[in-house]
């Protein structure tokens, strides 16, 4: 059974529900609202994606949880080929697929009798924040986005290699696929223990020690996601440009979060930079990369709810 990372408030409630992307893959997802909700009236609706390799028990429950003790409807889930979800084989990542993800959450959504078609927003935490922008971007139903220490995967997948280094990569990665055909599965390398871990390895820094702290500890530790995705997953992501077209979408609104510490926040400047108005970044001061994940103290929750009141009303 799942384990969530935050104990789901009294006024809460959580259903299970499982639906389909655009592709046939089941989805595993879970809905939450106000148990006083009144389901005859139509209500806004956010649809949360988790962390790059994080599940829906972790960063997203800590925002629905929330989110829902503030009068939304929230739906979280387990992106295809991970966690509860369908898709064989286990563990593969696609900058299109994991997109697609979020827009197959607002289709669920919008056939809620309670949920108002016109007032669905995404939010994205770390590599689903990139997801989220690329969604929006060829997606018009999504009203707005919300980014919290967000990732673009498709730039990280080239971050600092030269041109010679990039063929390279597509070099070694395209002969893996071969060892992956003649074996029948594709290779998949899990980032975290399979149980956590009490301390953090000393010559771990940067953003890998945050990430060890949060999915490799008790803090945030789950079965269903030990990181990485198979080898040749980051085939794609050098062929891929999440946020090619962020600009176009303009005028519906943007909201960045991102700690002020984060050495993540580049992601998040070059981003901005690149989006149209209307479109606003939130730095929050002594805060990490993973704080934004389930410090419900950083988390500026006052300030998503007032930008979501104001974006979709």
């Amino acid at each position: 059974m799942s384990h969530y990372i935050c104990k789901l408030h009294e006024s809460v409630t959580r259903e299970h529900i499982r639906y389909y992307n655009r592709y046939g893959i089941a989805l595993a997802g879970d809905i939450y609202m106000a148990k006083d909700m009144d389901k005859t009236k139509k209500h806004t609706a956010v649809v949360v994606g988790a962390p790059y390799g994080g599940v829906k028990e972790q960063g997203p429950c800590v925002y629905a949880n929330e989110l829902a003790q503030r009068g939304f409807v929230v739906l979280t889930f387990d992106p295809c080929y991970m966690g509860e979800s369908g898709g064989e084989p286990r563990h593969v990542s696609s900058p299109e697929l994991f997109s697609e993800n979020i827009s197959a959450g607002v289709d669920y959504l919008g056939l809620l009798h309670y949920v108002d078609r016109d007032r669905i927003a995404a939010l994205g935490i770390c590599g689903s924040g990139g997801f989220a922008l690329s969604a929006a971007a060829m997606d018009t139903r999504i009203k707005a986005v919300i980014t919290v220490s967000m990732y673009d995967m498709s730039v990280a997948s080239r971050l600092e290699l030269t041109p010679e280094q990039i063929r390279q990569r597509k070099e070694q990665l395209s002969l893996q696929r071969w060892k992956d055909a003649e074996k029948g599965l594709p290779e998949y390398i899990p980032s975290f223990p399979e149980e956590p871990v009490e301390e953090i390895p000393h010559d771990m820094q940067g953003i890998w020690r945050e990430f060890f702290d949060f999915y490799a500890t008790k803090r945030g530790h789950h079965a269903n996601a030990l990181g990485g995705f198979t080898t040749t997953s980051d085939l794609s992501f050098l062929n891929y440009g999440l946020n090619d077209h962020i600009e176009e979408i303009s005028p519906r609104p943007i909201l960045f979060i991102v700690g002020e510490q984060a050495e993540s926040r580049f992601f998040s400047d070059m981003a901005f930079e690149r989006a149209a108005e209307p479109k606003y970044k939130n730095v929050v001061p002594n805060c990490n990369h993973v704080d934004l994940y389930d410090d419900t103290a950083k988390i500026p929750f006052d300030d998503i709810v007032l930008f979501l009141q104001n974006s979709l009303q």
